[in-house]
């Protein structure tokens, strides 16, 4: 049986498990616990798997990575995050963060746990994203990095699921990693996160922008093109967030209380 299913089977079986602090509070205040079932190394590995399949993919249709202007700005955004990640875990500035260009037209981003990133044409040619919007939104997906939401869902889909795991580890090594990598993409490409993980994100990902020197009010801006975007509703990407209305007030709030970082990395 593999390491990470032997783990999580324990935990499984186990009362009373301590819950997780994966980040700082950081001026945002974030600094719920969370229930673990499987190790972040795993997931990790799972998830560097599966990206490279997916760029990969983008590779043999010709649409990774097609404008190097682009491409250098939106890695230049977030480099700029990444190195303020210190500030909600020391480990996390050394992580093998990557972030790659695809082109397609849909209106999408996202960040796989340990920090392996990708967002879409789509996003930022049809909303006319300005560099301080592109920051709100891989500041969001850092975000969902730095509080390992990815680990959580796929411990939420073990503890729920348990006789899937057990089943794959009747089926061997092999077939069990192929378990852990299907959960991973699963929960990057598939299950939405929670109002309690969207919320998170958002208020982590304003005080990064923030500290990286963009105005953490894009955010709000950034929401409300989505959601004109979305016409009656917002796009499939955003479809199971908060609603607009308390999302806006939230973003709100929390680009204001950050407003002070922002001063300070400007000067």
């Amino acid at each position: 049986m593999p390491k990470w299913l032997a783990i999580a089977l324990a935990a499984l079986a186990a009362t009373g498990c301590a819950s997780t602090r994966t980040t700082q509070g950081g001026a945002v205040g974030v600094d719920r616990g969370q229930m673990m079932l499987v190790s972040a190394r795993q997931v990790n590995q799972a998830a560097e798997r599966e990206y490279a399949q997916v760029i990969a993919q983008a590779r043999q249709k010709g649409t990774l990575n097609r404008d190097a202007a682009q491409v250098e700005r939106v890695r230049t955004i977030v480099n700029r995050l990444v190195a303020q990640t210190g500030h909600f875990r020391s480990d996390a500035p050394a992580w093998r963060w990557e972030v790659n260009v695809i082109t397609s037209d849909q209106l999408n981003a996202w960040c796989m746990p340990g920090g392996k990133m990708a967002i879409y044409t789509g996003l930022i040619d049809k909303l006319k994203l300005t560099d301080a919007e592109i920051a709100a939104i891989m500041g969001h997906e850092i975000a969902h990095a730095l509080r390992e939401h990815g680990r959580e869902r796929v411990s939420q889909q073990l503890a729920t699921n348990a006789a899937v795991a057990i089943g794959a580890a009747a089926l061997g090594l092999g077939q069990a990693g192929a378990e852990l990598g299907s959960l991973v993409a699963q929960v990057t490409f598939t299950l939405p996160n929670s109002r309690t993980a969207e919320i998170e994100a958002d208020r982590i990902g304003v005080e990064l922008a923030a500290r990286a020197g963009y105005d953490p009010r894009a955010a709000v801006s950034l929401w409300q093109k989505m959601t004109q975007a979305g016409g009656s509703g917002p796009p499939q990407f955003l479809s199971t967030h908060p609603s607009p209305a308390n999302r806006i007030k939230d973003l709100e709030q929390y680009a204001e209380r950050v407003m002070p970082l922002y001063e300070s990395a400007r000067r």
